[in-house]
Parts: structure tokens; C-alpha cells; sequence
């Protein structure tokens, strides 16, 4: 059976003091890759800002990665942050640096210190997501599809068990979208990483389908399990 990289067991989730999402119920396994709709204001963000432990946990249970969230302290959520990735629809790297820059730039903040290993991972990401040879460029040389390829090539740099994206189709077009939708299950098969990707574009949902989370009226509805 595969290993669970996220398990919510009741969980009520609040922005402030008002209860955003209630009741929330589910696990994901490793490798699987899940959809998280909802109408702007359902929660979504909330929903993943609690999992990467921006927003506390108050009421409930859950596991992310091998982290406890009730209770986390902000001291622990960096290491949290280590075993995630997080991918942004405004890509948000660094303009003043180049691509393998702004890789390395992330290595030496969460604690890498061997200088070969460092090189040795950023060919690595890049190699996977296509950008072997685009280490030298500056972002603003790059086209909107090569830049949230540089921004999946970042969140594989700590091996997470558990990618989260948040629009990451959001900017792109159509073709563009198609070859970022295929790398992300690709990095799914290969790597056993599992994926959240929030989305509102329901044409990537009918091209490449899978299990969806969807927020509505307080709730988090998943497609996996029967109504």
C-alpha cells in the first residue's frame, strides 16, 4: 500500500475567527496526483496555506509529510517547508540573478553547504524539467513556460514528498499549459511526488484528469469518495 504524505482527520479551518472549511476529511498517497477546485473565497488558499503551516491549526488532526500541524510552532515550519515544494502561478523568482542562481540561491538557504553536491542537484532539477543547458539565463530572457519550469525545477530541489502549485497554468497559454501539465505527472510516475495543484481551469481538468478536492460551502468535496 502506498505511504500517506497528507492525512486530515477533522479538521476545522479558520481565517482569523471566522471558520473558513469544516470538517475536513481526507489522505493522499504517494505519487498521486489531486485537482483542488473551488469558487474564488471557498477556502482553497486556506486549505493549502494550512498545509504548508502558514495558517495554525486549531481544531483537528494532520500530517503532512511526516509533520504534525496542530500545535506546530513557527520554528518547526521551516523544516516542514523543506519536505514540501511550492509552485506559484507568478513563477517568483529572483530577477537579478540567473537561473542556476536563483536554484542555488535556494540550496543555501535550506542548509546545503557541500559545493559539489549543490552543483551536482541543480543539474539534476534541471535535467528533469527540460533546462539542462538554460542554467546561464536571466528570467527575463526566458519565456512564461520555461520560467514555471524553473519554478517546478525549484520546488524538486529538497526531493519533496509533497508538491504544492497554485495556478500554475494560470499565465500560460494553451500549449504552453500542456507541457507543464505533462511534466507535473511525470514528476508524479517518476519521483512518487505527490501533487496538489490548484486550478480553475477546468479544460487542463478534462485534458489530463485525476482525483479533485473541491471547495464548496464550507466544505472540502473529493471526487475518490463516493456521495
Amino acid at each position: 500500500m502506498a505511504e500517506t504524505v497528507v492525512s486530515v482527520r477533522d479538521v476545522n479551518i479558520y481565517q482569523g475567527s471566522n471558520l473558513v472549511l469544516q470538517d475536513v476529511n481526507f489522505n493522499i498517497a504517494r505519487g498521486e496526483f489531486v485537482y483542488l477546485v473551488g469558487k474564488t473565497g471557498t477556502g482553497k488558499s486556506s486549505l493549502l496555506k494550512t498545509l504548508y503551516g502558514e495558517l495554525p491549526l486549531k481544531e483537528g488532526v494532520a500530517n503532512v509529510a511526516g509533520f504534525d500541524l496542530k500545535g506546530m510552532d513557527w520554528k518547526k515550519v521551516p523544516f516542514l517547508r523543506r519536505n514540501l515544494g511550492v509552485v506559484f502561478q507568478d513563477f517568483q523568482l529572483l530577477t537579478d540573478r540567473n537561473v542556476h542562481q536563483n536554484l542555488r540561491f535556494v540550496l543555501k538557504a535550506t542548509g546545503w553547504t557541500d559545493e559539489k553536491l549543490i552543483e551536482e542537484k541543480i543539474n539534476d532539477v534541471l535535467d528533469k524539467v527540460g533546462l539542462k543547458s538554460k542554467g546561464f539565463k536571466m528570467p527575463f530572457e526566458m519565456s512564461g513556460g520555461e520560467q514555471q519550469r524553473v519554478d517546478i525545477a525549484r520546488a524538486l530541489l529538497n526531493s519533496p514528498k509533497l508538491i504544492l502549485a497554485d495556478e500554475p497554468t494560470g499565465n500560460l497559454d494553451p500549449e504552453t499549459s500542456d507541457e507543464i501539465m505533462q511534466l507535473l505527472f511525470q514528476i508524479c510516475k517518476d519521483y512518487g511526488t505527490a501533487i496538489v495543484m490548484a486550478t480553475h481551469d477546468f479544460i487542463v481538468i478534462n485534458r489530463y484528469p485525476s482525483r479533485m478536492l473541491k471547495t464548496e460551502r464550507s466544505r472540502v468535496l473529493d471526487s475518490a469518495v463516493p456521495v
